[in-house]
């Protein structure tokens, strides 16, 4: 696959892990994860399913006489030994809860349980990250500010948005911060947060998705300085010139691309 297509599934896989684990629950009811979420994490692993008793596990890896076993449920536990355990410690018969040694198996697994719920997921996520190639290019990226530039201007957002998000990946911009949140905005940058409890933001880029309109704000704004951030946001909505704008965003973001890859 494309550089391209691997950000875009890198952005898929953090997508669905952030859904399973910000399922919400009543505050009086055991946390439901959000399966099917879970569920296609799990098949871009082509991870190997077994329907056993009324489990569904999925084998991650084989260890000596074990195997590494996920059990899709809400627990999302994680056991490191053989099927037939993992069978009798969550779904148990009769015959097998009459024995007292298998009764204090079922009562407890910390012998055998890797990782549960958030964790899990992470490992997952981060097996499934492991495996994408996100070198790229001088090319590479000289297309993808094409792809942006054609998608600004024929006002297709959400073209304008893939080609920023990537942008974003690479560059370690993050969503802005509180402080500089604006409605009917997509915005990212380098976010420090200081022990002042200054939030610092910027380089900024700004997309106003009512106007189709792209600004990019090369300096560093502290949320603390009330002018900075009157400025910011005056800037945003067109009320002074912002550093850059249009077509220049992209050219911006590329040169910075380049300038770390070169080192």
């Amino acid at each position: 696959m494309s550089f391209k297509e691997n950000i875009l599934k890198k952005m898929e896989i953090e997508q669905l892990a952030r859904k399973v684990m910000s399922s919400p629950a009543p505050a009086d009811m055991p946390q439901k994860i959000n399966r099917q979420a879970m569920l296609d994490l799990l098949k871009m692993g082509n991870y190997k399913h077994q329907r056993e008793r009324d489990l569904d596990l999925y084998f991650l890896e084989d260890v000596k006489d074990q195997q590494v076993i996920l059990v899709l449920d809400n627990e999302l536990k994680i056991y490191k030994t053989t099927v037939a355990d993992v069978a009798m410690r969550k779904s148990p018969i009769i015959k097998e809860m009459v024995s007292i040694r298998n009764a204090i198996k079922i009562l407890s697994d910390k012998d055998v349980v890797v990782s549960r719920k958030n964790e899990t997921v992470l490992k997952i996520q981060n097996a499934l990250l492991s495996e994408l190639d996100l070198s790229f290019t001088d090319m590479e990226i000289e297309n993808l500010v094409k792809d942006g530039m054609d998608a600004l201007k024929n006002n297709y957002i959400d073209g304008v948005i893939e080609t920023l998000y990537i942008f974003a990946q690479i560059l370690n911009f993050e969503p802005a911060p509180k402080p500089f949140r604006l409605d009917h905005f997509r915005i990212w940058g380098v976010v420090d947060k200081h022990q002042t409890g200054a939030i610092v933001f910027g380089p900024v880029v700004l997309y106003n998705l009512m106007n189709n309109q792209l600004k990019g704000i090369q300096k560093t704004l502290n949320s603390l300085d009330k002018n900075a951030v009157r400025h910011y946001k005056q800037a945003a909505i067109g009320q002074i010139s912002a550093d850059l704008e249009g077509e220049k965003v992209f050219q911006a973001l590329q040169k910075a691309v380049l300038k770390i890859k070169a080192g």
